[in-house]
Order: structure tokens, then sequence, then C-alpha cells
């Protein structure tokens, strides 16, 4: 789907630094790294269409590129909102070893939060890291027997579970009397303001340990079972990570979350020690995961808290344009090719190929990609972002011809890696160079 042919399976080709090793090419001193991405970040939109267009010019789209010095300025950000608190990165997000590595290259990363096991023995097996957290219950029966046969693997992996029929199907995956499994709790993290009651939730449904009593009697159950060890605990905010605060032209929507999210953090803030004080109380704890891009101040003033977690922020999709307290470059960004030149009835129209790649979530305008550059574009209300054309339409138009190149934005920070076998990195002047993404490298986690 990209303008280079594949081959890019190997590992020097995930790794273009390989040769001087892993973390060659990344900056590790933040100060240094804002600075030298001042000059492309803030450029005006022609200056960076033209930028990137230069850039591209050998390729053909569809395409997707990474904008190296937009990526390495929200990696700093990101470390600066966390507030000495290391980061976890959420791979879901990310879905490129080459860019795994150059932000685990940097000061104020530390290990992978993964979103399957399989992904997880993947990353282990190419030495991405050796601190590799399942972000979600597994049910993968075959990648749970390889995790217990193989012993570095079990070192470096470790998998999450909230209830004791997870830790059956392990047992029956990896057969009686198994190794030792490195195991994470998960603490549920949304919100019940009618005092706990599950009637109203407000957050992602998850793990069903809300209670500190409920996450103790697990590591009781636990700690009686042979073959697994407890060392981490984590819990996820989806009703403060994952909602702008500033949602635009809905000031009555943004009130109102604001509050959700204030009474919720003091809650959770409350129950989470609590939580964590009896689980220690029990077994010993390696770490203590919580938050997500868009609550990276207010876990990091969680004193129970050990480790963040951020993915969505190094790549700056549209779903984070809405929040008061930080905003992400635009990192990542896919090309689709002028095709046709319809006439439209009140506005200039360009329709491109391919382009309908909606994010998940609950159906709605904002999952759908944004027209980024020429700037002034939008998509059909009609059409949307269609399976083989789009459609943009305003005065950007007018000027767009038969082969020209629109940028546009995904709603997600990770998706667009299941579209695409190569990102294109994009760095100051020089032609754009291919990496492979999880799909590049022949791999699909579902």
């Amino acid at each position: 789907m990209s303008g280079n042919p594949a081959g890019s399976t190997a590992d020097q080709a995930a790794h273009p630094d390989a040769s001087h090793g892993v973390s060659a090419g990344i900056p590790r001193d933040t100060t240094a790294a804002v600075a030298a991405s001042a000059g492309l970040v803030t450029a005006g939109a022609d200056a960076r269409r033209a930028v990137y267009d230069r850039a591209t010019a050998g390729l053909d789209p569809p395409l997707a590129i990474v904008d190296l010095a937009a990526f390495d300025h929200n990696a700093a950000d990101l470390a600066r909102r966390a507030a000495g608190r290391p980061i976890r990165v959420a791979s879901k997000s990310v879905r490129c070893r080459y860019l795994l590595d150059r932000v685990l290259g940097r000061p104020g990363y530390a290990g992978v939060l993964c979103y399957s096991l399989r992904e997880a023995l993947f990353l282990c097996a190419r030495g991405t890291s050796d601190d590799l957290v399942v972000g979600y219950p597994t049910a993968d029966r075959g990648a749970i027997a390889a995790l217990a046969a193989d012993p570095a693997a079990r070192r470096s992996i470790t998998l999450m579970a909230d209830s004791a029929g997870q830790l059956d199907l392990i047992d029956q995956a990896a057969g009686t009397g198994h190794p030792e499994i490195r195991l994470c709790l998960e603490l549920d993290a949304s919100w019940r303001p009618l005092a706990g009651r599950a009637a109203v939730h407000i957050g992602a449904r998850r793990s069903p340990l809300h209670s500190p009593e409920q996450a103790a009697a697990f590591t009781r159950a636990v700690l009686a079972r042979p073959g697994f060890r407890l060392v981490g605990v984590m819990s996820y905010e989806a009703q403060i990570a994952g909602l702008g605060d500033a949602p635009p032209g809905r000031p009555v929507r943004a009130a109102a979350l604001r509050l959700i999210q204030r009474f919720s953090a003091s809650e959770l803030r409350e129950r989470r020690a609590e939580a964590i004080r009896q689980i220690r109380a029990l077994a010993p704890l390696e770490f203590v995961n919580g938050g997500g891009t868009g609550s990276l101040e207010v876990t990091a003033a969680d004193p129970s808290v050990t480790e963040l977690a951020a993915g969505s922020g190094l790549m700056g999709p549209t779903l984070f344009d809405a929040y008061r307290r930080f905003s992400p470059h635009p990192a990542l960004l896919y090309a689709l090719p002028v095709v046709r030149r319809p006439r439209g009835p009140n506005a200039p129209v360009a329709t491109l190929f391919s382009g309908g790649y909606p994010a998940s979530g609950p159906a709605g305008p904002d999952r759908l990609p944004s027209p980024y550059l020429p700037a002034g574009l939008k998509l059909s209300a009609t059409e949307g972002a269609g399976e083989v054309q789009t459609p943009v339409l305003g005065a950007a138009a007018s000027g767009l011809r038969i082969g020209d190149r629109v940028w546009l934005r995904h709603a997600k920070a990770g998706e667009l890696a299941e579209r695409f076998a190569e990102y294109y990195l994009v760095e100051g002047d020089a032609p754009a160079r291919a990496v492979p993404t999880y799909r590049g490298e022949g791999q699909c986690f579902g």
C-alpha cells in the first residue's frame, strides 16, 4: 500500500541505524531534542506541506509519514508532563519497532505496555525491551504455551489478570506444573458516583476488581496458586485520560467533563492508594502503573503510582486535539492522491483515491480522518472518507490538480499502521526513508 517495495522484514530495515547500536541517531537530551524540533514543528502550513511533498516526491501515494521533529517534540513534552515518573510506552499507539526503539532510547521512558501476548513475544524476541507488560488479559492458548516454554520471555513478560477464570485458562494452556508466570492485577479505575454501586458507571468497562477489598481478595487467590507471581498493579482512568476536556463548540459538555474528571480523579486517588496499601501488605510489587496521554499530570500527582503509560501523545492524532493541558504536534500523517476534479454545487471539490480509514470506538464524525494539508479542506458530509474514493471540499480544492497530494490525519494513533506496510520518516530536507510497521514485518496481532 505504499511507495516502496516490501522486502522490509529484516531487522536492519526496522532499525536503519542498527549498525551503530539500537539507539543510534536517537536524541537522548530532552532540551536538545526540543530545540532541534523547533523549525519544522512551528513552520506554517504551506511550509510543512512543501517539506512533506519534497521528502516523498519519489514515492506514489497512498503513503504514511512520521514527522520525526514532531515525534521527538511530543516525546519530550510527555516526559515533561510526567514530572519525573517513568513512562511505559503503549505500543498499540505506535506499532512500529523503529519508533518504539527511538522513544525508549530517550530519558523518561522505560518498558512497553503491549496490547497482545503475541506482540510481547515478538518484541521480546527482537530485543525491543526486557520489560513488557501485556495490558489486556489473553485467551491465546498457543501464545501462553510459548511463553511458558521460553525462560527469557517469562523473565521479561508480565500478563494482565483480574479473575480466577483467567488463571484457570493459563494453567490449562501452560500445562500442569508450569513455570512461574508474572502477573499484573488490573484495578478498575472507573467512577461510580452512587456510593460505589455499579448502577452508574463512568469510564471503560475493564476489570471487575473495583474496591480495595476485591483487589486484596484476588491477590490472596494468586498467592494461593502455584505457578504465578504477582509483580504489579495497573489502573487506567479512561474517563480522564481518554476524553478531551475542551471539545470544540461544546462548552456545556466541556464543563460537565471537567467536573466529572475532577471528582473521579479525587475518588480514584483515595481508592487506588488504599488498594495498593492492602496489596503491598500481602505481596511486594515491582510497579504500579496508571494513566494515559490525557491524564499524565493528574496521575503523576498520585503518590501510589510508580510509573505512567502513554503512546497516543507521541503521534498527535485528532482525538487529542481537544485537551486544555497539552497540545501534541501532528506527527503521523498520510497522503492520498487527487484522481478526479468533479464539479461541486457550492464549493470546489477534489476526489482522492482511497482513504476510508475510520477509527475504532463509538461511531461518529470524530472517528473520521481529517484533511490537514493544504489547509481549508473538509470531508463531504454525504460521503465521508470512502473505501476507494474520498471527496474533499473547500476553497483549497480549487488549486489541486490531478496527481497532487492531500495530507490527512487519523483520529487515533496506532490503527493507521494496520493500513501501511511502511512509515516514511521525514527529517529536515532529506528524502524520506522507510521503516516497517508491524504489518510490514508480516505481523498482525489483532
